[in-house]
Protein backbone atom coordinates (compact mmCIF):
# COMPACT_ATOMS: atom_id res chain seq x y z
CA UNK A 1 0.00 0.00 0.00
CA UNK A 2 2.68 2.47 0.85
CA UNK A 3 4.40 2.05 -2.62
CA UNK A 4 0.83 2.65 -3.89
CA UNK A 5 0.24 5.93 -2.55
CA UNK A 6 4.09 7.16 -2.32
CA UNK A 7 3.81 9.00 -6.09
CA UNK A 8 0.52 10.81 -5.31
CA UNK A 9 2.06 11.96 -1.86
CA UNK A 10 5.02 13.59 -3.70
CA UNK A 11 2.93 15.18 -5.82
CA UNK A 12 0.76 16.39 -3.11
CA UNK A 13 3.86 17.68 -1.23
CA UNK A 14 5.17 19.54 -3.90
CA UNK A 15 2.24 21.17 -5.07
CA UNK A 16 1.44 22.07 -1.14
CA UNK A 17 5.22 23.99 -0.80
CA UNK A 18 4.89 25.29 -4.13
CA UNK A 19 4.64 28.86 -4.26
CA UNK A 20 4.67 31.39 -7.71
CA UNK A 21 8.87 32.04 -7.67
CA UNK A 22 8.28 35.93 -7.39
CA UNK A 23 12.12 36.56 -7.72
CA UNK A 24 12.19 35.47 -11.46
CA UNK A 25 9.43 37.95 -12.04
CA UNK A 26 12.49 40.56 -13.55
CA UNK A 27 14.01 38.28 -15.94
CA UNK A 28 10.29 37.74 -17.97
CA UNK A 29 9.83 40.90 -19.71
CA UNK A 30 13.32 41.03 -22.02
CA UNK A 31 12.11 37.18 -22.57
CA UNK A 32 11.09 36.67 -26.82
CA UNK A 33 8.03 35.18 -28.02
CA UNK A 34 10.80 33.33 -30.64
CA UNK A 35 12.90 30.13 -30.79
CA UNK A 36 16.16 29.38 -29.01
CA UNK A 37 17.63 28.20 -25.61
CA UNK A 38 16.93 29.42 -22.52
CA UNK A 39 19.21 28.88 -18.91
CA UNK A 40 17.98 28.32 -15.31
CA UNK A 41 20.77 29.79 -13.52
CA UNK A 42 21.76 29.72 -9.58
CA UNK A 43 23.87 30.65 -7.46
CA UNK A 44 27.02 29.83 -9.62
CA UNK A 45 27.80 31.59 -12.85
CA UNK A 46 29.38 29.05 -14.74
CA UNK A 47 26.34 25.52 -14.57
CA UNK A 48 23.23 26.38 -15.32
CA UNK A 49 20.31 24.57 -13.13
CA UNK A 50 18.46 23.40 -16.30
CA UNK A 51 18.53 24.15 -20.21
CA UNK A 52 15.37 24.17 -22.26
CA UNK A 53 14.88 24.65 -25.91
CA UNK A 54 11.17 25.97 -27.45
CA UNK A 55 9.75 27.81 -30.27
CA UNK A 56 8.17 29.99 -28.43
CA UNK A 57 10.88 30.84 -25.39
CA UNK A 58 8.83 33.51 -23.26
CA UNK A 59 5.69 30.66 -23.52
CA UNK A 60 7.99 28.01 -22.08
CA UNK A 61 9.76 29.55 -19.61
CA UNK A 62 6.02 30.77 -18.10
CA UNK A 63 4.73 27.29 -18.02
CA UNK A 64 8.08 26.41 -15.77
CA UNK A 65 7.13 29.09 -13.59
CA UNK A 66 3.50 27.60 -13.13
CA UNK A 67 5.04 23.47 -12.91
CA UNK A 68 4.62 22.50 -8.95
CA UNK A 69 6.74 19.40 -9.95
CA UNK A 70 9.80 21.83 -10.52
CA UNK A 71 9.97 23.83 -7.26
CA UNK A 72 12.82 22.39 -6.21
CA UNK A 73 14.38 23.59 -9.71
CA UNK A 74 12.85 27.24 -9.29
CA UNK A 75 13.91 27.64 -5.91
CA UNK A 76 17.15 27.34 -6.24
CA UNK A 77 17.22 29.67 -9.78
CA UNK A 78 18.75 33.49 -9.21
CA UNK A 79 18.24 34.55 -13.22
CA UNK A 80 17.12 33.55 -16.44
CA UNK A 81 18.77 33.67 -19.74
CA UNK A 82 18.21 32.93 -23.36
CA UNK A 83 19.88 32.11 -26.76
CA UNK A 84 17.73 32.91 -29.90
CA UNK A 85 18.33 31.01 -32.63
CA UNK A 86 16.42 31.21 -36.12
CA UNK A 87 14.09 28.58 -35.72
CA UNK A 88 13.60 24.93 -34.16
CA UNK A 89 16.03 22.82 -35.66
CA UNK A 90 18.74 25.36 -34.23
CA UNK A 91 17.30 25.17 -31.10
CA UNK A 92 17.35 21.86 -30.88
CA UNK A 93 21.15 20.76 -32.08
CA UNK A 94 21.77 23.84 -29.70
CA UNK A 95 20.40 22.71 -26.88
CA UNK A 96 21.53 19.00 -27.20
CA UNK A 97 24.82 20.22 -27.40
CA UNK A 98 25.26 22.57 -24.16
CA UNK A 99 23.53 19.63 -22.15
CA UNK A 100 26.13 17.29 -23.64
CA UNK A 101 28.74 20.19 -22.46
CA UNK A 102 27.89 21.49 -19.32
CA UNK A 103 25.48 18.39 -18.04
CA UNK A 104 22.79 21.10 -15.59
CA UNK A 105 21.63 19.58 -12.67
CA UNK A 106 18.06 19.17 -13.67
CA UNK A 107 18.40 18.15 -17.34
CA UNK A 108 18.26 14.52 -18.64
CA UNK A 109 22.03 13.49 -18.97
CA UNK A 110 23.21 13.46 -22.55
CA UNK A 111 26.59 11.96 -22.36
CA UNK A 112 29.10 11.37 -25.53
CA UNK A 113 28.19 7.12 -25.86
CA UNK A 114 32.04 5.57 -25.84
CA UNK A 115 29.81 1.73 -26.25
CA UNK A 116 27.78 3.65 -29.45
CA UNK A 117 27.49 0.47 -31.49
CA UNK A 118 25.41 -0.99 -34.50
CA UNK A 119 24.47 -4.16 -36.57
CA UNK A 120 25.87 -5.17 -39.29
CA UNK A 121 26.09 -8.48 -41.08
CA UNK A 122 29.00 -9.60 -41.90
CA UNK A 123 29.65 -13.62 -43.21
CA UNK A 124 25.90 -14.27 -43.63
CA UNK A 125 25.41 -13.54 -39.29
CA UNK A 126 25.04 -9.81 -37.55
CA UNK A 127 27.77 -8.70 -35.72
CA UNK A 128 27.87 -5.67 -33.22
CA UNK A 129 30.16 -2.65 -34.30
CA UNK A 130 32.01 -0.12 -32.23
CA UNK A 131 31.35 3.74 -33.58
CA UNK A 132 35.17 3.69 -31.86
CA UNK A 133 36.07 1.20 -34.55
CA UNK A 134 33.97 1.94 -37.30
CA UNK A 135 33.15 5.44 -39.01
CA UNK A 136 29.50 5.46 -38.86
CA UNK A 137 28.50 8.14 -40.94
CA UNK A 138 30.43 6.11 -43.87
CA UNK A 139 29.74 2.65 -43.19
CA UNK A 140 27.59 0.71 -45.50
CA UNK A 141 25.10 -1.61 -44.09
CA UNK A 142 24.44 -0.54 -40.48
CA UNK A 143 21.28 -1.10 -38.19
CA UNK A 144 20.47 0.95 -35.31
CA UNK A 145 22.42 2.83 -33.39
CA UNK A 146 22.29 1.66 -29.43
CA UNK A 147 23.49 2.64 -26.37
CA UNK A 148 25.77 -0.70 -25.69
CA UNK A 149 26.41 -3.77 -26.72
CA UNK A 150 23.61 -5.74 -24.95
CA UNK A 151 20.55 -2.83 -26.09
CA UNK A 152 22.10 -4.24 -29.82
CA UNK A 153 21.56 -8.19 -29.11
CA UNK A 154 18.14 -7.26 -27.09
CA UNK A 155 16.92 -5.58 -30.38
CA UNK A 156 18.14 -8.57 -32.11
CA UNK A 157 16.53 -10.89 -29.87
CA UNK A 158 13.36 -9.18 -30.50
CA UNK A 159 12.95 -9.14 -34.19
CA UNK A 160 13.91 -13.03 -34.20
CA UNK A 161 10.76 -13.62 -31.97
CA UNK A 162 8.99 -11.50 -34.39
CA UNK A 163 10.20 -13.11 -37.45
CA UNK A 164 10.60 -16.72 -36.19
CA UNK A 165 14.38 -16.46 -36.64
CA UNK A 166 16.77 -19.30 -35.54
CA UNK A 167 19.01 -17.63 -32.27
CA UNK A 168 21.40 -19.98 -33.21
CA UNK A 169 22.14 -18.99 -36.79
CA UNK A 170 21.82 -15.43 -35.56
CA UNK A 171 24.69 -15.94 -33.29
CA UNK A 172 22.47 -15.97 -29.74
CA UNK A 173 23.19 -19.33 -28.98
CA UNK A 174 25.51 -22.20 -29.71
CA UNK A 175 23.85 -24.97 -32.27
CA UNK A 176 24.65 -28.62 -31.77
CA UNK A 177 25.66 -29.86 -35.26
CA UNK A 178 23.05 -32.03 -36.96
CA UNK A 179 20.34 -30.52 -34.73
CA UNK A 180 17.86 -28.47 -34.94
CA UNK A 181 17.47 -25.67 -32.37
CA UNK A 182 15.10 -25.70 -28.88
CA UNK A 183 12.69 -23.19 -30.06
CA UNK A 184 11.97 -24.55 -33.18
CA UNK A 185 10.41 -27.49 -31.19
CA UNK A 186 8.65 -25.07 -29.66
CA UNK A 187 7.38 -23.41 -33.02
CA UNK A 188 9.41 -20.46 -32.13
CA UNK A 189 11.90 -20.72 -35.17
CA UNK A 190 10.78 -21.22 -38.11
CA UNK A 191 13.54 -24.17 -38.88
CA UNK A 192 16.20 -23.11 -41.14
CA UNK A 193 18.35 -24.67 -38.56
CA UNK A 194 17.34 -27.87 -39.42
CA UNK A 195 15.82 -27.85 -42.95
CA UNK A 196 11.93 -26.77 -42.22
CA UNK A 197 13.18 -23.79 -44.44
CA UNK A 198 15.59 -22.58 -46.43
CA UNK A 199 18.89 -19.99 -45.12
CA UNK A 200 17.65 -17.85 -48.11
CA UNK A 201 14.29 -17.55 -46.83
CA UNK A 202 15.69 -17.00 -43.04
CA UNK A 203 18.40 -14.48 -44.56
CA UNK A 204 15.95 -12.65 -46.57
CA UNK A 205 13.42 -12.34 -43.53
CA UNK A 206 15.99 -10.49 -41.08
CA UNK A 207 17.36 -8.60 -43.84
CA UNK A 208 13.99 -7.33 -44.48
CA UNK A 209 13.76 -6.66 -40.74
CA UNK A 210 17.02 -4.87 -40.16
CA UNK A 211 15.97 -2.73 -42.72
CA UNK A 212 13.61 -0.50 -40.81
CA UNK A 213 16.18 0.50 -38.64
CA UNK A 214 19.07 1.07 -41.00
CA UNK A 215 21.30 3.79 -40.32
CA UNK A 216 21.69 6.36 -43.69
CA UNK A 217 25.37 7.12 -44.71
CA UNK A 218 26.23 11.37 -44.81
CA UNK A 219 25.17 11.32 -48.54
CA UNK A 220 27.71 14.01 -49.40
CA UNK A 221 31.68 14.48 -50.12
CA UNK A 222 32.06 16.75 -46.99
CA UNK A 223 30.60 19.43 -45.53
CA UNK A 224 27.23 21.11 -45.99
CA UNK A 225 25.48 24.14 -44.88
CA UNK A 226 21.71 23.93 -44.03
CA UNK A 227 19.73 27.42 -44.45
CA UNK A 228 17.06 27.98 -41.51
CA UNK A 229 15.81 31.70 -42.01
CA UNK A 230 13.13 33.65 -39.44
CA UNK A 231 11.39 36.97 -39.22
CA UNK A 232 14.67 38.05 -37.27
CA UNK A 233 17.44 35.63 -38.20
CA UNK A 234 18.76 33.87 -40.99
CA UNK A 235 21.74 30.85 -39.71
CA UNK A 236 23.49 28.36 -41.86
CA UNK A 237 24.12 25.07 -40.16
CA UNK A 238 27.81 24.04 -41.19
CA UNK A 239 27.08 20.04 -40.53
CA UNK A 240 29.56 17.28 -41.40
CA UNK A 241 29.49 13.71 -40.76
CA UNK A 242 26.02 14.04 -39.15
CA UNK A 243 28.05 16.85 -36.59
CA UNK A 244 26.58 19.94 -36.13
CA UNK A 245 29.97 22.06 -35.76
CA UNK A 246 27.73 25.49 -35.29
CA UNK A 247 25.71 28.18 -36.80
CA UNK A 248 26.86 30.96 -39.12
CA UNK A 249 25.14 34.32 -39.89
CA UNK A 250 27.31 33.90 -43.13
CA UNK A 251 28.98 31.22 -45.51
CA UNK A 252 32.05 33.31 -45.66
CA UNK A 253 32.45 32.60 -41.72
CA UNK A 254 31.95 28.56 -41.92
CA UNK A 255 35.77 28.00 -42.67
CA UNK A 256 36.40 28.53 -39.01
CA UNK A 257 34.01 25.72 -38.06
CA UNK A 258 34.94 23.59 -40.71
CA UNK A 259 38.56 23.17 -38.98
CA UNK A 260 36.98 21.06 -36.22
CA UNK A 261 37.36 16.78 -36.98
CA UNK A 262 34.00 15.26 -37.52
CA UNK A 263 33.31 12.22 -36.50
CA UNK A 264 29.77 10.65 -36.50
CA UNK A 265 27.28 12.34 -33.64
CA UNK A 266 24.50 9.98 -32.59
CA UNK A 267 22.62 13.28 -31.31
CA UNK A 268 23.11 14.90 -34.48
CA UNK A 269 22.13 12.25 -36.61
CA UNK A 270 18.47 11.38 -34.82
CA UNK A 271 18.01 15.25 -34.98
CA UNK A 272 19.22 16.10 -38.31
CA UNK A 273 18.80 12.81 -40.39
CA UNK A 274 14.80 14.10 -41.74
CA UNK A 275 15.27 17.46 -42.05
CA UNK A 276 17.79 16.76 -44.49
CA UNK A 277 16.68 14.33 -46.13
CA UNK A 278 13.11 15.67 -47.17
CA UNK A 279 14.42 19.05 -48.67
CA UNK A 280 12.50 20.98 -46.09
CA UNK A 281 15.47 23.02 -46.16
CA UNK A 282 17.98 24.56 -48.63
CA UNK A 283 21.22 22.87 -48.57
CA UNK A 284 24.32 24.62 -49.69
CA UNK A 285 27.31 22.14 -50.58
CA UNK A 286 30.62 23.78 -49.13
CA UNK A 287 33.59 23.43 -51.20
CA UNK A 288 36.86 22.86 -49.96
CA UNK A 289 37.92 26.53 -50.62
CA UNK A 290 35.68 27.36 -48.10
CA UNK A 291 37.43 24.88 -45.35
CA UNK A 292 40.65 27.15 -45.99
Amino acid sequence: MSRRQSAPRLEFEAAAIYEYPEHLRPWLEALPKQPGVYFFHGESDAMPLYIGKSVNIRSRVLSHLRTPDEAAMLRQSRRITWMQTAGELGALLLEARLIKEQQPLFNKRLRRNRQLCSLQISDGKPQVVYAREVDFSQASGLHGLFANRRAALQTLQTLADEQRLCYGLLGLESLTHGRGCFRSALKRCAGACCGKESVEDHQKRLVEGLAAISVTCWPWDGAIALKESSSELTHYHIIHNWLWLGAVETISDASELMRTPAGFDHDGYKILCKPLLTGKYEIIVLSAREAR
